[in-house]
């Protein structure tokens, strides 16, 4: 290990977090507000801080934020770490994501050098054609002040239009613009009101669809935003209105109801154009099928392929075979086949049939089904060749680690894959179809530190508190000893299914030279073993999601791994739930807790904007059941007078589209006045960014050295205490 001694020297007695705790930070007014629901009376002493733009909110929000840029810049060793992570990130030539390959064999990407801050659009001809930028964000940041970045983009079948969009501030506000790949010009009218849309090309490039929300009336609740959206086509030739397709919850001839994300598509290699009524943030689907050659036609008709009691979550066409990803009683899930023209799900062809490894997704290629499925954190490929009598071939991987589709297309062979590892960067791989192997496509260079040769990563399985057995991932340097001295981040998720997929980047590397090690707790509201473990930590057992981690927390105690005094926990979005119930249930098992853009009021969650859309993984406060688990998840409402909280640094983007700010502003104030630790609870704003999608790589670095730094001087490391 460099730049940092890998055993860190602790002070003997707490660090002197009592003289920041409290310190010129300012207080919050108590406004309470009782809301009754079922016949339970809940006081909100916040609930004014949901208007965070009031100017009264704002002053005490940057007054705060104020506060804790002088608490965090003050200490020792901050700024020889943060300039540590920028010398590792900058150490790699370029960090490129989000590759297309055209069937033609067009490469787009976003790629950031590494004296650059944002991520810009590039193209080339092929693996080995010369770069060339398209789009670069950074003038607008300069202009406007604000940082810019690309939430999105997909180029035409041709290759001759990418059509993107762009974002302000980490908002996700995006609005879609047109670019000429040969001359580099814009050409067409900004499109906005697009948030989390994309660009759905016709084959012939004629044309593309996209979804929008409506205008919103004055005075409108932020619960309307994503109302009554529309799906648009938009053709390239001709001056007349974008012609809408489906409307959510007007719309006659599909199911789709007023809070649904209207999703409009061509299958490629087909002629058919599908139609997903998406249910916020469901996984499963419903899918509807129409002719591409009458889609434009106001009296289109449209037939159902499946529905979301079908507990499909993916599907690819070939010829008249319907291959589907389902879950339907396969918990790791199965790959089905039937009929496009005549689909029975009830009969079909079971392709791949459920087991011990975990069915993630599927992709069309011309040679073939393409499935990636995981076995533990190790990730697998299989090809399905088409045709009645195939059945899956494993293919070779270049080496183990977690691995995606990052590009296929049915009128090209094989895929591109992205593949990374708990100790090694990821890189990306492309299929050589007539041998058979991946090679690796020189995209993303390796760098001095994407795989350094003293870590080690362990997998465990931890026993929760009621006997289920939870995997832990722990990452970390092979010369550590197991005597409670390591400082220890553990994270967490937990949300929606979602994998916590092993992920190294440089950065990391600041942290394990000094000695720590990072844990990752697979709980139960994930996908770590498919749909079961989803359900697991869900709704009304979502009190498992936190009480896994608490678990694994006991079991990195337990084996020497740290102790209480050197442990931090930290997670995001979704994970908020996690942390804050997990340091409110259990506030004397951890040092400190990192909420970063964290659901931490979610009573309150619904009457945000994206809310709505979440109530299929968190519940609705309309429901009694559902009110009851809402009540539990909720740590604003478990924070008690009087009891000694860890130290907390909540970290929040104020144009936060997905989780309202008021969130981490609430639980801040309510955390500053009930805590009896003599702790700090920092709030640590960012007014230029959202929820972390759009940062740049300057606010992500010193993002990750206030965290770190925040966690070592409150671990009692003497080389982040004052006078040292």
């Amino acid at each position: 290990m460099k730049r940092f001694l890998a055993i860190s020297v602790f002070a003997a007695a707490l660090c002197p977090a009592a003289e920041v705790a409290g310190a010129d930070t300012p207080v919050a007014p108590v406004k309470p507000v009782t809301d009754t629901y079922f016949g339970t009376a809940i006081t909100d002493n916040y609930r004014y801080m949901e208007n965070s733009a009031a100017p009264e909110v704002m002053n005490w929000a940057r007054a705060q934020n104020d506060h804790t840029r002088q608490v965090l810049d003050a200490i020792p060793a901050r700024a020889k770490l943060l300039s540590r992570i920028a010398e590792l990130e900058a150490s790699v030539q370029a960090r490129v994501v989000k590759v297309k390959r055209t069937p033609g064999g067009l490469f787009f990407y976003e790629r950031r050098g590494a004296s650059e801050n944002q991520f810009k659009l590039y193209v080339r001809d092929g693996l080995h054609g010369t770069e060339s930028l398209l789009l670069d964000p950074e003038p607008l940041t300069k202009a406007k002040g604000v940082p810019h970045a690309i939430s999105f983009f997909q180029p035409s079948d041709s290759g001759r239009y990418v059509a993107y969009g762009m974002s302000a501030g980490g908002s996700e506000e995006a609005s879609i613009h047109v670019i000429d790949v040969s001359t580099k010009k814009q050409v067409i009218k900004p499109i906005d009101r697009a948030h989390y849309s994309d660009a759905a090309w016709m084959p012939d490039d004629s044309g593309f669809f996209y979804f929008r929300q409506r205008k919103p009336a004055k005075g409108a609740p932020p619960t309307e935003k994503y109302r009554f959206q529309t799906a648009y086509f938009h053709a390239m030739k001709g001056s007349g209105s974008d012609r809408a397709i489906i409307a959510a919850g007007v719309t006659r001839s599909i199911d789709i109801k007023p809070e649904d994300f209207p999703i409009v598509a061509p299958v490629a290699e087909t002629p058919y154009v599908v139609a997903i009524p998406a249910n916020g943030v469901q996984n499963e689907i419903a899918v509807y099928l129409a002719n591409r050659a009458d889609v434009l036609k106001s009296d289109v008709r449209w037939r159902k392929l499946f529905g979301r009691e079908d507990d499909i979550t993916s599907f690819a066409i070939h010829g008249d075979d319907l291959y589907l990803l389902t879950h339907k009683d396969a918990s790791r899930f199965k790959v089905l086949r039937t009929s496009v023209k005549n689909p029975d799900i009830a009969h079909a062809d079971v392709i791949i049939a459920p087991g011990r490894e975990i069915v993630v997704k599927i992709a069309a290629a011309s040679d073939g089904l393409y499935v990636v499925s995981r076995d533990g954190t190790a990730g697998k490929l299989y090809r399905v060749p088409f045709g009645a009598t195939a059945t899956p071939v494993a293919v070779p991987m270049p080496r183990e680690g977690s691995l995606d589709i990052e590009s296929s297309d049915p009128r090209a062979p094989g895929v591109i894959l992205s593949m990374g590892s708990w100790t090694r960067d990821f890189g990306y791989y492309a299929l050589d179809t007539a041998s058979g192997q991946f090679a690796d496509t020189g995209l993303q260079a390796l760098g001095p530190f994407g795989a350094p040769d003293d870590l080690a990563a362990k997998e465990v399985l931890v026993k929760s508190y009621d006997g289920t057995e939870v995997p832990l991932s722990i990452v970390y340097p092979k010369n550590i000893k197991l005597d409670g001295s390591n400082p220890t981040h553990l994270y967490g998720y937990g949300a929606y299914g979602i994998t916590d997929d092993p992920v190294y980047i440089p950065r990391f590397l600041a942290w394990y030279e000094l000695g720590g090690i990072r844990a990752t707790c697979h709980v139960r509201g994930g996908g770590a073993y498919g749909e079961d473990w989803h359900l697991a930590g869900k709704l009304a057992t979502k009190p498992n999601t936190w009480k896994d981690f608490i678990a694994c927390a006991e079991y990195l105690i337990k084996e020497g791994y740290t102790s209480t005094a050197r442990l931090g926990i930290h997670g995001g979005s979704a994970g908020g739930i996690l942390i804050g119930r997990a340091m409110t249930e259990r506030p004397d098992l951890f040092a400190v807790a990192v909420p970063e853009v964290g659901v931490l009021n979610a009573l309150r969650s619904e009457n945000s904007a994206n809310g709505v859309p979440n109530i299929p993984e968190f519940g609705t406060v309309k429901n009694e059941k559902q009110f009851a688990a809402l009540l539990e998840m909720d740590a604003l409402h478990h924070v008690k007078d009087g009891v000694r909280y860890p130290a907390t640094l909540l970290i929040h983007g104020y144009n936060d589209s997905r989780v309202p700010v008021a969130e981490s502003l609430k639980m801040a104030a309510r955390l500053q006045a009930a805590t009896a630790s003599g702790r700090p609870v920092l709030l640590r704003l960012d007014f230029a960014s959202g929820h972390g999608m759009g940062s740049t790589k300057t606010q992500r670095q010193e993002q990750y050295a206030d965290m770190w730094s925040f966690m070592l001087w409150q671990f009692g490391d003497a080389r982040f205490q004052s006078g040292k």
